[in-house]
């Protein structure tokens, strides 16, 4: 793959700590805008918010949400189920299929420092991640201003903060993964069985087991809170229902130990946290393996 950009592979020959970076970045860019993936991918969310339009608009008049509310709900509920296997999926495959295909031998051949280039490529596969997740959001603003329908602001900036957290805990996740296993096939694995517990957690299963055992309601709820599924969720709540009606008298919970500011802050910084903290504990791993 890389004997197919000699122009970038060039700069990488040449490249110091920041400039491996730049052009490790511009690399994983190039590779992943001729593949199949990625397109798929922003098909996705660009089909979404057009129906989510196409829909939205009408039901907001019948419902009562006003301007592009619903249609901001909705994405971001979409959002989360999709991003996260998708990011994953897609992540783990990238290292881990590279080490099996050989490319770790011919990347460390040129001198380049391992630290540069992990964070190139990471910092490529954020920006892959959030391009399309960003650009169908800013299609559907756009359509709304020149609908003339009201456009939460205040909104739509938290809700983009939580769409970039969550995508770079994800991200982290997936570095850290592909760092740690030995084959394609164990990555995706682990991927997935990342994801599907995340999921169960939300709410109702392991929760309710929880519950079942008498546990307080607080190490309850600060268990779920550990989850970055259900700080999602529950952040892209707060906004549009204040009072987190929809958690019943779960929210007591969650308000007695942040307060809806604090939530807030916690829905934005723990992500971040741990999508940084996976990704530096990757490196840690990854250049400690063995490479071929």
């Amino acid at each position: 793959m890389l004997l197919a950009s000699p122009d970038i592979a060039r700069d990488l020959q040449d490249s110091g700590l920041g400039s491996g970076l730049a052009a490790t970045f511009r690399l994983e860019v190039s590779q992943a805008l001729r593949a199949r993936w990625f397109w798929a991918y922003a098909a996705v969310f660009f089909g979404l918010v057009g129906l989510l339009l196409v829909f939205g608009l009408t039901e907001s008049r019948v419902l009562g949400f006003t301007g592009l509310s619903r249609t901001l709900v909705a994405y971001i509920q979409l959002s989360m189920a999709i991003l996260p296997i998708f990011v994953l999926i897609t992540t783990v495959r990238s290292l881990a299929g590279d080490r099996e295909a050989g490319v770790y031998e011919y990347v460390l051949g040129l001198p380049v420092g391992i630290g540069g280039w992990y964070a190139g490529r990471f910092f490529a596969r954020y920006a892959l991640a959030v391009a399309p997740v960003l650009g169908a959001l800013v299609s559907a603003v756009a359509y709304g201003a020149a609908r003339g329908v009201a456009i939460p602001w205040v909104e739509l900036g938290f809700d983009i903060g939580l769409l970039l957290a969550m995508i770079l805990a994800f991200v982290g996740l997936g570095f850290f993964i592909a760092s740690v296993a030995s084959s394609v096939d164990l990555a995706q694995t682990a991927a997935f069985l990342l994801w599907l517990v995340l999921i169960l957690g939300l709410d109702l299963v392991l929760l309710g087991v929880l519950i079942r055992d008498r546990m307080p309601v607080e190490g309850v709820v600060a268990i779920a809170l550990l989850n970055p599924l259900q700080v999602f969720r529950i952040g892209s709540m707060v906004l549009f229902d204040p009072q987190l009606v929809l958690l019943g008298s779960t929210a007591y919970a969650v308000f007695d130990v942040f307060g809806r500011v604090g939530f807030m802050v916690w829905s934005l910084a723990y992500p971040l946290a741990l999508g940084i903290g996976a990704a530096y504990a990757g490196f840690l791993v990854f250049r400690r393996g063995d490479l071929l």
